[in-house]
């Protein structure tokens, strides 16, 4: 699943770090989710989703609408 999440967390200026922080997560899962390796709960997508005032469809792309 595509996100815009490395694109929102630098417009905020946070690091991998700053964000995993925030998001109770480790680094390594920040990385992951940023490189469509690993695609998050849906807690946790609403949780990212929350912490960027943003709707969740705002930051993740549902694969059937990828094309």
């Amino acid at each position: 699943m595509k996100n815009r999440l490395k694109s929102l967390r630098a417009e905020r200026g946070w690091s991998q770090v700053d964000l995993a922080e925030r998001l109770e997560v480790s680094r390594q899962s920040v990385i992951a989710i940023e490189t469509g390796r690993y695609d998050p709960s849906l807690p946790l997508a609403f949780k990212i989703a929350e912490l960027f005032d943003l709707a969740i469809e705002e930051v993740f792309t549902s694969p059937s609408k990828e094309s």
